[in-house]
C-alpha cells in the first residue's frame, strides 16, 4: 500500500515546512517536512520547498516500507495512512516494539487504534501538537469514531 493524499495532507500539516534546520520537540536536528538529519547531512543555506518535497517523498517511502513489512494483517487505507504518519513521526523501531503493533497483528484493530492516543508525549511531557496528531491519526483509522 501507499500513503493516500489524505494521509500525506495530515503528515504535511503535522510537520509543517521549515526551510532551515531546527530542533524538533525531542531536540533532533530537522529540516523541511520533519526530516531528521543524519550525522553526515548539512544544509547550511537551507532548502527550497521543492527540495523538501523530494526529501519527504523518500522519507515517506521508508515509512511505507516499514508499515508494509511489520503489519501482518490487511489494513484499510485510513489505517495504513495513520500507521505511516505514526511511523514517519516516531520511527519504525517504535512501531516494531509497540503494543499497538502487537494488538494490530493479533487482529485487535480497535485496541490498536486506541494505542495511537498513548503516543502524545516527549519524555514525560504531553505535547499538544502530538496529541492533536494522534487524534487525527485515530480519526483516519476510525473516520466515524471520536477520540473523546
Amino acid at each position: 500500500m501507499h500513503l493516500s493524499p489524505a494521509g500525506l495532507s495530515l503528515l504535511k500539516k503535522s510537520e509543517g515546512f521549515r526551510d532551515r534546520v531546527y530542533p524538533d520537540v525531542a531536540g533532533f536536528s530537522t529540516i523541511g517536512f520533519g526530516h531528521r538529519l543524519s550525522p553526515n547531512e548539512a544544509y547550511p543555506i537551507g532548502i527550497s520547498f521543492s527540495q523538501a518535497e523530494s526529501i519527504l517523498t523518500h522519507d515517506v517511502a521508508i515509512a511505507e516500507a516499514a508499515v508494509n513489512h511489520l503489519v501482518k494483517v490487511p489494513l484499510t487505507q485510513g489505517q495504513f495512512d495513520a500507521l505511516v504518519d505514526f511511523t514517519f513521526n516516531l520511527g519504525a523501531g517504535r512501531l516494531a516494539s509497540s503494543t499497538l503493533l502487537r494488538y494490530l497483528n493479533a487482529g485487535k484493530f480497535d485496541a490498536a487504534a486506541w494505542e495511537l492516543l498513548a503516543w502524545d508525549h516527549a519524555g514525560s511531557r504531553e505535547i499538544s501538537g502530538l496529541k492533536a496528531r494522534r487524534e487525527a491519526e485515530f480519526e483516519l483509522w476510525h473516520p466515524k469514531a471520536s477520540a473523546a
